[in-house]
């Protein structure tokens, strides 16, 4: 069992490890003896943690985790269909760094930054600029004044990219407003940079008054290792419910024993599987694409091989709806 009193952890900084991060594909590609391939310069840069791709296989240009973050040419492509901004995020910003799209509950874009720049990301053309942390204070200001909302979500960018002092401060503003029950925090740093949790951070996550839900991101079980399991096993130990969520990608996840192993490893580090998504038709992704009959298929496959509580539900966001909409053999999406 890790304990939280594990002090060789604390001697390992995860900012410095963040400041080391393969930042060209020249230099991941020759670390994975693949120099004799060529990656892309995209207007999304380049950004992967050095413990992420400890976990890539050397020699294979297949790496389920590799292709998550290796730019390729086929970003630059113009394919109909898909556009910046398919979920109408902008549209749905309701104050300077809060969007809501549901009812009761609203996402705070708590920093621009991501420790990891996943290249099937839904914001990846967001406007951060709009969006600044230095105007927090009129987003917590919005929030109180909301009392039909008891439920925030904390994103970004990722919002474990925050110092712990700001991160602190944040969730002690949150801590203020009576009606905020609830704080889910969606984060992909306990994956791909788990030292990031930190004592100080989960001093932070314990003495909050709401409820601290964490949902991380991992998409595919060669994600998990001894520092996610040890970087998970502390935050169940400090929070009310930790999750996950994933995306169907094309070439990563998209068959039915990836997925079921997935869940299971996923468990045996102590994470319920939450969202399986299909991907958003975002400009600059389509090669992750997967139609929604496959992700029936795959994810029915799922469902005859695992238990209802490691199956996640099959879900896709449509601008506009008031729910995410849940998949199914019904040519009739229920909602959730």
């Amino acid at each position: 069992m890790i304990t939280p009193n594990d002090s060789a952890w604390e001697s390992h900084c995860w900012r410095d490890e963040l400041s080391q991060a393969y930042r060209t594909p020249e230099a991941l590609l020759a670390d994975l003896e693949l120099g004799h391939l060529a990656g892309a310069r995209t207007p999304f840069p380049m950004l992967v943690p050095r413990p992420f791709a400890a976990r890539m296989q050397k020699r294979n240009p297949d790496d389920p985790l590799l292709r998550q973050v290796l730019p390729i040419a086929a970003e630059l492509d113009t394919i109909a269909g898909f556009s910046a901004d398919p979920l109408a995020e902008q549209a749905a910003t309701v104050a300077p760094n809060l969007i809501q799209k549901y009812s009761k509950r609203a996402l705070v874009i708590a920093t621009p930054g991501c420790a990891v720049h996943c290249r099937y990301c839904f914001r990846r053309h967001f406007p951060y600029e709009d969006h600044r942390p230095n105007a927090l204070d009129a987003t917590i200001k919005a929030i109180a004044t909301d009392t039909d909302l008891s439920e925030v979500i904390l994103s970004g960018g990722d919002p474990l990219l925050l110092p712990d002092g700001a991160f602190s401060r944040l969730l002690k503003q949150l801590d203020q407003i009576s009606h905020v029950q609830r704080i889910r925090i969606h984060t992909r740093l306990p994956i791909v940079l788990p030292q990031r949790i930190t004592q100080d951070l989960l001093a932070c996550l314990k003495g909050s008054r709401a409820d601290i839900v964490v949902v991380v991101h991992c998409n595919h079980a060669r994600e998990l290792d001894e520092q996610t399991h040890r970087a998970l096993g502390l935050l169940r130990l400090n929070t009310e419910a930790l999750l996950n969520q994933s995306v169907l990608l094309k070439g990563v996840n998209d068959d039915a024993e990836t997925q079921i192993e997935l869940s299971e490893g996923l468990f045996a580090q102590g994470v319920l599987p939450y969202y399986l998504h299909l991907p958003d038709p975002i400009a600059g992704t389509q090669h992750f694409f997967v139609e929604q009959a496959a992700g029936i298929v795959i994810h029915e496959a799922m469902q005859r091989s695992l238990p209802g509580y490691l199956t996640p539900k099959l879900v896709k966001e449509v601008a506009g709806e008031a729910h995410k909409l849940l998949i199914t053999r019904s040519p009739h999406a229920e909602r959730l």
